[in-house]
């Protein structure tokens, strides 16, 4: 790869273009490197942070992530499938026990018999299985917001 040439700036597809000169108005000596380098991903639509709902006109909606289903499930027993990659003593656990709080890296479970309390990871999860109705945020939105949802082209 040639980094002296503007087709590696992906966004610099001008024949000629020479960032240096658009930054400071005055021509930069061609060095074979690149003169600056991007800050920072440039996002062309806002970024939310997880778990912290979405403006919708009804107001303000929890999101569907792990750790709110999980939070909507608080005082359950449910069964929690782990695999620890890279481990040969222990790769896959099984723990029962239930939801006391969940955050967004973690959960944390007791287990009924003995009083115990787990701080789990949730990158390790796999899946959690509940005996009975597992309990679902649900977001409202207006008949007219439906409306449009259906609608197709």
């Amino acid at each position: 790869m040639n980094y002296g040439n503007s087709s590696y700036y992906p966004m610099n597809n001008q024949t000629g273009f020479n960032q240096a000169t658009m930054m400071t108005g005055a021509p930069q000596p061609q060095t074979g490197f690149p003169t600056t380098m991007p800050s920072g991903p440039a996002y062309s639509t806002p970024v939310v942070p997880m778990g912290t709902g979405q403006q919708l006109l009804t107001g303000v909606v929890e999101e569907s992530f792990i750790e709110n289903i999980l939070r909507f499930n608080k005082g359950k027993v449910g069964t929690f499938y782990f695999t620890y990659r890279g481990n040969t003593s222990w790769n896959a656990m099984v723990y029962q026990g239930r939801v006391e709080t969940a955050g967004r890296d973690h959960i944390i479970i007791s287990d009924p018999a003995s009083g115990k309390r787990y701080l789990l990871l949730m990158a390790n999860l796999d899946w959690v299985e509940f005996d009975d109705q597992i309990n679902y945020p649900h977001t409202e939105i207006t008949p007219a917001m439906q409306a449009a949802l259906d609608t197709t082209d």
